[in-house]
């Protein structure tokens, strides 16, 4: 079941979500902007930048309810705050629209776009884009690609439909097909099931493959135009690159898994995989809905 988290207390601005802050003070003597700035999402802020938003009424409870900086932090309260924007290449980012209805919006993500904020990338993702070129403050991602991913994703234009669609991904009702570049194992054009254990640790890049139950499932074949047809039946982090890495043909642009000992989320070049097609029965009309990525992967550069 999806969890539905309660609406943050503060709106939107520019299209951009406030920052909710778990606070996690280390003593019983630690405030709260003392444990505001303890966060690494807020670790650009300073005690004037927390007391200025407070002041402003910009620095709430879950409940919307003014928050005293100086008051003491109790552990694992929630606030929230508006957070400065980061510096960011000030360019439209290309998103063509696949599909629009009342309840969903399906765009053709290129690389290098995240689909919501994180980290140093909060406008120029697809996320707030689309909230600003469309005027919808309620849009949100139905699902996610990795920022390095292209291809098909597909957001909710309302809170009421939301949780019927995340639940459509939740309960891998989803059909999904990827297409990938990597070298060439005629080995792989009969089909291929690669099932392991992937488990991805805070703090370390990658997933790695561990011994115990499987949790991870991908289909994988060479096609005859030598483009790799992947499908994942399950959903875990980095899957289809680790399960192609694990095959001996780590996909081309992969900075974490194509054998490189300084792994990397900033790869100078694409990573050669595309969310090619997206396949569901809609939750309210019955309807089947496919949606197909016009995305072309780029040959990778010879060795």
């Amino acid at each position: 079941m999806v969890r539905r988290r309660r609406p943050a207390p503060l709106p939107l601005r520019d299209g951009v979500d406030p920052t909710r802050v778990v606070l996690r003070p280390d003593s019983p003597t630690m405030t709260v902007e003392q444990a505001v700035l303890a966060v690494r999402s807020c670790a650009d802020m300073t005690v004037d930048d927390v007391r200025r938003r407070a002041a402003a009424g910009e620095l709430v409870d879950i409940d919307g309810r003014r928050v005293d900086p100086g008051a003491p932090a109790r552990p694992n309260a929630v606030v929230f705050l508006y957070r400065d924007l980061p510096a960011e290449p000030d360019r439209p980012i290309d998103l063509p629209i696949l599909y629009r209805d009342d309840n969903l919006v399906v765009v053709d993500k290129p690389h290098f776009v995240a689909t919501m904020p994180r980290g140093r990338h909060v406008a120029a993702t697809a996320l707030v884009q689309l909230r600003r070129d469309l005027g919808v403050d309620t849009l949100s991602p139905a699902h996610r690609l990795d920022r390095l991913t292209a291809g098909v994703l597909m957001f909710t234009l309302r809170p009421q439909v939301r949780a019927a669609y995340q639940q459509l991904f939740a309960e891998r009702r989803v059909r999904k097909e990827y297409r990938a570049l990597a070298p060439l194992d005629d080995a792989l054009r009969t089909p291929v099931e690669v099932r392991n254990r992937i488990e991805k640790r805070s703090g370390d890049l990658r997933a790695r493959v561990e011994a115990g139950e499987p949790n991870a499932h991908s289909t994988i074949e060479l096609g005859d135009d030598d483009v790799y047809r992947l499908t994942p039946h399950t959903g875990r982090t980095h899957q289809l690159r680790l399960h192609m890495a694990g095959l001996g043909v780590p996909i081309y642009g992969d900075p974490l898994y194509a054998g490189s000992d300084a792994p990397t989320v900033d790869a100078d070049e694409p990573l050669r995989l595309l969310a090619y097609r997206l396949e569901f029965t809609d939750p309210f009309t019955g309807e089947t809905m496919s949606f197909t990525s016009s995305r072309v992967l780029q040959e990778s550069p010879t060795p």
